[in-house]
């Protein structure tokens, strides 16, 4: 059962945002810095991409940890109340992820997920990984 009243859970869920959440604002300010340029949400790529590198045709997405289901992070599991409203809705999620970076491989564009945990922890070892992603020097 939900501990709080239906209008604060309505006012709760109104907050959340699917573009420019915090971690991806993090992201793309790091990005910046870095002298990356890039574009944001292109609509006509399949799963709408956070970060776009056209020229380099290759994409970022930054999932939350929770909403998309983080493999083996604290924050991504299901929660124990309501979990047969919860556990189909965050699966629809994570399925909707691998088909689109399933169709955008396919179309050759290069994917990487960087996941809300990895920026708020070792961020300098992110930002090689997405560096060696971006300049195609990572190893597979």
């Amino acid at each position: 059962m939900d501990t709080i009243d239906p209008g604060r859970r309505s006012e709760n869920m109104r907050r959340i945002h699917n573009k420019h959440t915090k971690p991806e604002v993090r992201l793309r300010s790091l990005l910046h810095k870095m002298g990356y340029r890039f574009r944001l949400h292109d609509k006509d790529l399949p799963g709408k991409p956070d970060i776009v590198f056209s020229g380099r045709h290759k994409v970022i997405f930054v999932h939350g940890c929770f909403w998309h289901q983080h493999p083996g992070c604290r924050e991504g599991r299901i929660p124990t109340s309501r979990r047969d409203y919860w556990e189909p809705k965050l699966n629809r999620n994570t399925i909707r992820d691998e088909t689109a970076l399933a169709k955008l491989n396919a179309k050759g564009w290069g994917t990487q997920v960087i996941w809300e945990c990895e920026l708020e922890g070792n961020l300098p070892q992110v930002l090689e990984r997405i560096a060696a992603f971006l300049d195609g020097t990572e190893s597979s």
